[in-house]
């Protein structure tokens, strides 16, 4: 191939390329494939944690995941039982923050 056509197959291959990594990339409302499925991770690892805590409702609490940071969100029975939730999600690796939206519920 002479250089001038292969330059214009490289530059074509660049151009056809380009959007698709684009598209892959998250924005700040949107995640990209790799970021969700991190996210996924972390979700489940905040509910496994969850669920070996003998003085936490984890079946009552909703955990989501947005770029690292991590949203929770349901009843909890005790204020100590929402502050054990916070605790137990912000050591799990890869939460960058956690936002409790937990509620405890009157008795």
């Amino acid at each position: 191939m002479k250089p001038t056509i292969r330059n214009a197959a490289l530059a074509v291959s660049v151009l056809v390329a380009a959007p698709l990594f684009v598209a892959c990339a998250g924005t700040s409302t949107q995640e990209s494939t790799g970021e969700y499925i991190d996210d996924a991770t972390i979700t489940a690892k905040v509910k496994n944690q969850l669920m070996q805590a003998k003085d936490v409702s984890a079946l009552q609490v909703t955990v989501e995941t947005f770029k690292g940071r991590v949203q929770l969100s349901g009843f909890v029975s005790t204020q100590d039982e929402k502050i054990k939730a916070e605790k137990l999600a912000r050591g799990v690796p890869g939460v960058r923050s956690v936002t409790n939206d937990l509620i405890v519920k009157a008795d």
